[in-house]
């Protein structure tokens, strides 16, 4: 359910900007302190959760400054809708989880699910230690899972995009995180 691009300009000119880029910097810069705390010594692998986990990663992996490693995955409830379904396992890591420390890292925690379905598969083949971390927490009460270790920003319950979340395909990449207009819903 994709949307022309005259389509996604009109929605990000109606959208409310609830974050700045100099508010994400901020929080990306606290995440990343925390990180090299808690996991700094672990050598660990740090796993971009695709497609809106993709700028998250790329933000706080230039803030972290000690030997890491780093993988991807593709697991979607999405699939560009506005809601989520079945998940779908598109592209699993590469690199072997027996024994590592694992930072899963993922633009927004909402439902849960499916990194609640991520961390099963990490521990599942053999991860000594899963932990996430997610710019976004959307706070509301349908949580179906642990809450993310690291968490950037707390957010009310909107349709949101930018860094890394969409809207209907566009705008993953908009200079702030943004609530969808109702109207546009």
């Amino acid at each position: 359910m994709s949307v022309s691009f005259e389509e996604a300009q009109a929605v990000l000119s109606r959208a409310e900007c609830l974050h700045t880029v100099d508010e994400i910097n901020v929080a990306f810069d606290q995440m990343a302190a925390a990180i090299t705390d808690q996991i700094g010594e672990s050598e660990p692998l740090v796993i971009c959760v695709m497609q809106g986990g993709l700028i998250p990663t790329g933000l706080l992996l230039s803030r972290l400054s000690f030997p890491l490693q780093i993988d991807y995955l593709h697991a979607s409830r999405y699939g560009g809708k506005t809601r989520g379904g079945e998940l779908d396992w598109k592209v699993l890591p590469h690199h072997e989880l027996q024994g590592r420390t694992v930072l899963l890292v993922d633009d927004i925690h909402d439902e849960g699910v499916t990194l609640k379905a991520i961390i099963e598969h990490c521990k599942a083949h053999g991860a000594e230690t899963v932990l996430s971390a997610v710019l976004i927490n959307k706070v509301h009460e349908r949580k179906d899972a642990s809450p993310a270790d690291f968490v950037g920003l707390d957010v009310v319950d909107r349709y949101l995009f930018g860094y890394g979340m969409d809207y209907k395909g566009h705008l993953r990449n908009a200079p702030g995180i943004y609530a969808v207009c109702s109207d546009d819903e």
